[in-house]
């Protein structure tokens, strides 16, 4: 029964703000046409400028091969966070409880 009491009064609620939203006088009913820009300069052609390098002064260096793998290190072993959340709550299982006291 309240369950049905509330969705009424949403409903009626709902109702009226859409009401009230179709009478606000947000824009004015007058129409206006719509005015494109007018871009009057088009693409031509001319020559292009000079080759420069988007790295600037940096000491950018670039090599083609193949690197052993040994080169290139072990990745670090990161323990998976199930393990992770599997000792802690192990931990928290054998961690001391605290006593519950009922004064009176």
């Amino acid at each position: 029964m309240k369950t049905t009491i509330v969705a009424l009064s949403f409903l009626c609620f709902l109702c009226a703000t859409t009401a009230l939203g179709q009478s606000a006088p947000v824009l004015s009913n007058v129409p206006s046409p719509i005015q494109m820009q007018d871009h009057p300069q088009h693409a031509s052609e001319h020559a292009m400028t000079q080759e420069s390098s988007l790295f600037g002064n940096s000491p950018y260096t670039y090599a083609q091969g193949e690197v052993p793998l040994a080169d290139l290190g072990s990745p670090v072993y990161q323990t998976p966070l199930g393990d992770i959340a599997r000792a802690n709550k192990k931990e928290h299982i054998t961690a001391a409880k605290a006593i519950k006291v009922l004064e009176q």
